[in-house]
């Protein structure tokens, strides 16, 4: 088991594109959702499948189990998926020696872009990035699930 310690900020600027170091196409979908729990499916570059069961209540800390799926297994399971299909680009960003994941929605979520901070430590507010906006690690709304389950939040209309 693994322990997901993160925070969630919307965008503000452009900044961040040009800092970008890779980047990977991402489906993902959810099987299950209640609260607390959800179990996600995840298909990255067409290339690979990640199954994800995350149980905790909402905020910076989880406890997450991810396993391998293959490929095939996880395009039938799309099927099954309840709510919207997310698809989302994720660019990879480093800003003084920490790594942010900035993903940038399609389909109905489309001018939403979150960046995401993994990290145990609580980075000060003048150590992150110009190109960070609000942050919304505690804000149901910006949650994958909710992305998937419910209306798409003021930031991607």
């Amino acid at each position: 088991m693994a322990k997901e310690i993160e925070r969630k900020f919307l965008v503000t600027g452009p900044e961040w594109r040009s800092l970008v170091e890779a980047e990977i196409r991402i489906r993902q979908f959810y099987l299950a959702s209640n609260h607390g729990r959800s179990v996600r499916l995840r298909i990255s570059d067409g290339k690979a499948a990640t199954l994800t069961l995350k149980f905790g209540s909402r905020g910076r800390e989880r406890d997450e189990f991810e396993y391998a799926v293959p490929l095939a297994e996880a395009e039938e399971m799309q099927d099954f998926a309840i709510g919207r299909v997310i698809e989302k680009t994720r660019h990879h960003v480093s800003h003084r020696g920490r790594l942010y994941e900035v993903d940038v929605f399609g389909g109905d979520l489309s001018g939403l872009i979150i960046a995401e901070l993994e990290t145990p430590e609580d980075v000060p507010a003048a150590e992150l990035p110009a190109w960070i906006g609000q942050e919304v690690t505690g804000d149901p709304r910006y949650y994958n699930a909710s992305l998937a389950l419910s209306d798409a939040p003021e930031a991607a209309a």
